[in-house]
């Protein structure tokens, strides 16, 4: 029968292809996000079932091995490094959202300002901006901690805040840049909204989804910059419990072979980075598809 329809010029259709529903955990980094949601809980919750005091010197168990009465083993100075960890977690993971609230606020005001600005103005804050852009954050940190003198967590949070807003302002000021001219932003301007009413109100709303995955790599950041002060000996003191000012212990771990002393903290921070990162590029991978759709 289908030969005589292919002799008149007659193809018979296709047979369709039944439609497979996506699982909604699929391409999604669901572990990611659950191994992060763990670590968080622990760290908010370790009252719960931290049975040691992670400050409590223990001079008689120092530099013990991982064991049934220390999970993970004792520092130098006999401190418990099951209970520092999750202890310690709380002021790093705060110190990471803390900067990252500090330097989106002034990503926004300063590119929204940029994006609004004439055009000679909005070219030299980018000037401003590139400029500060090429110097290390790092060394900018370094500086203005050494102005504000003894490190404690505000002032780690603020310094590291305000020195990595950049990226996120010139996003910020592309986008301002191109909702500027719409119809709902001119029609508030023209009732007498302020600035920050027109940025509250309509821009922010409709650039926030672009800027989330920096927002998210910027705890990242926040948190990798507080450990690297405090094992380079400039960050948080000894006495304030960290996963970096547990790792400023390295040079004592290494010297004893005491590995669990840097490693155990160091793999916490490790995991704790890669989940942060896998759910950084999920969002800017969702952002750029929905931005080719447009």
């Amino acid at each position: 029968m289908s030969a005589q329809f292919e002799m008149v010029g007659i193809r018979q259709m296709p047979k369709e292809v039944p439609f497979k529903k996506e699982k909604w955990y699929q391409g999604k980094p669901v572990l990611a996000i659950g191994i992060l949601i763990f670590i968080i809980a622990g760290c908010l919750c370790c009252n719960l079932f931290i049975t040691k005091d992670p400050a409590y010197l223990d001079l008689a168990n120092c530099s013990v091995a991982p064991g049934r009465e220390f999970f993970f083993g004792t520092d130098a100075m006999g401190r418990d490094i099951f209970s520092m960890i999750w202890y310690g977690g709380r002021i790093s993971l705060l110190i990471g959202m803390a900067a990252t609230l500090i330097s989106t606020a002034i990503a926004i005001i300063f590119g929204s300002f940029s994006g609004c600005a004439p055009k000679w103005a909005d070219m030299l804050l980018m000037r401003l901006t590139d400029i500060w852009l090429s110097v290390p954050d790092l060394l900018i940190i370094i500086l203005i901690q050494a102005v504000l003198g003894k490190a404690d967590q505000l002032s780690l949070s603020f310094v590291i805040g305000i020195t990595s807003w950049t990226s996120i302002a010139k996003v910020v000021r592309t986008e301002v840049r191109r909702l500027r001219s719409s119809e709902y932003v001119i029609a508030s301007k023209c009732m007498g909204g302020s600035f920050f009413h027109v940025l509250w109100r309509h821009l922010t709303p409709n650039f926030i989804s672009s800027i989330m995955f920096m927002v998210v790599m910027n705890i990242r950041s926040a948190m990798i910059a507080e450990a690297t002060l405090s094992f380079m000996g400039i960050g948080l003191p000894v006495g304030v419990i960290s996963w970096g000012t547990m790792l400023s212990l390295a040079e004592q771990a290494l010297l004893t072979n005491a590995w669990w002393i840097i490693v155990l903290p160091g793999m916490f921070l490790l995991v704790t980075l890669l989940c942060i990162t896998s759910i950084g590029n999920y969002m800017r991978k969702k952002g750029d598809g929905r931005h080719s759709n447009l």
